[in-house]
């Protein structure tokens, strides 16, 4: 039986660039991407390759002087681009997208309490009461597994862990229908990024929220991963099933990136390195963008810039080596 996607959010040829003195940075170029209702997208790539870009687009937080130039971001049948200010900021962000940001444990603001700080989300976006609004906050925070006392202290008395766990009760009060969590467990130790993980795993089946999970490290977007898209230079050149894509990765790109990565249960080999650094965004090579670092680059590779093609069922890969061969055969 074939299950038919029910597609949630819509991101079409999205363009977002930071106008800078020394020249248009194209941080987030002619991307298209899709999450389905329940589904987890992880979106890896290296650092800089424009994936908090992408995340800050959706919630229309591009910080300046990045503007979104083109594109459409679909969400329940309406353009998110198109929606006025404020009816955004009251009707979406936080109650229908919520963002779990890069860094967030530095987010809190420290002289107020974590009661406060929660509530505000509350008296922004509803008209509950406050006693109704103490209640959903401490079964938030049993859900993260925090004691509800932590209301009553500030963010300075807490660990990283219980920070970031509150950062994602935070994201979570409103029960939206998309979460964004942009590196959730950076600057946090290896026991501490195995809870949060797990915790976001277990949020995410008990909500049945869509999420998109950014990092630049495979292996944590493997643990919740449905489907990846990799991102390079600004670009997503390759989409599949997580699966799918661990076992036959198809873009040089990515290819190079699993193998960077130890295996527990393969033979251990020598780790290899992608040679040369990612691209100047604001003068981007012509062709495909990779091509300086391809050991597999052909002529074709530096004059024209390769398409999104689906090369396998639900496997889409911008790459010469595959559209050439889908060409000719």
């Amino acid at each position: 039986m074939i299950r038919l996607r029910a597609v949630l959010l819509e991101i079409r040829n999205l363009k977002t660039y930071f106008f800078t003195t020394r020249g248009i940075v194209k941080a987030v170029d002619n991307v298209s991407l899709s999450l389905d209702k329940g589904e987890v997208l992880g979106i890896a790539g290296e650092s800089g390759c424009g994936k908090s870009t992408l995340a800050y687009s959706i919630i229309r937080l591009v910080p300046p002087p990045g503007i979104t130039v083109d594109g459409e971001i679909i969400f329940e049948g309406k353009n998110l681009l198109e929606i006025d200010n404020e009816t955004f900021r009251k009707e979406y962000r936080m109650k229908k997208i919520a963002m779990v940001f890069q860094g967030s444990m530095q987010s809190l603001t420290p002289v107020y309490t974590i009661e406060e700080q929660l509530y505000e989300v509350f008296k922004y976006h509803t008209d509950i009461s406050y006693n109704e609004a103490i209640s959903i906050m401490s079964e938030h925070l049993k859900s993260v597994v925090l004691d509800p006392s932590i209301l009553k202290r500030y963010p300075h008395e807490l660990s990283g862990g219980q920070k970031q766990r509150i950062v994602i009760a935070l994201s979570l009060l409103l029960k939206p229908k998309v979460l964004i969590a942009d590196e959730p467990t950076t600057a946090l130790d290896v026991i501490v990024q195995a809870q949060i993980l797990n915790l976001l795993k277990q949020l995410q089946a008990k909500y049945g929220t869509a999420m998109i999970l950014i990092s630049h490290d495979l292996s944590i977007i493997a643990e919740l991963a449905d489907r990846v898209a990799i991102m390079y230079a600004g670009k997503v050149v390759e989409v599949a099933k997580s699966l799918d894509l661990y076992r036959e990765p198809l873009h040089p790109y990515t290819q190079k990136l699993l193998k960077s990565i130890p295996r527990l249960r393969e033979k251990i080999e020598k780790l290899e390195f992608i040679p040369g650094v990612p691209p100047d965004l604001r003068n981007p090579p012509p062709g495909c963008r990779f091509h300086p670092r391809c050991p597999y680059v052909m002529d074709i590779c530096k004059k024209v810039e390769p398409q999104l093609v689906e090369v396998k069922p639900n496997h889409f890969v911008a790459c010469h080596l595959y559209s050439e061969a889908t060409t000719s055969g």
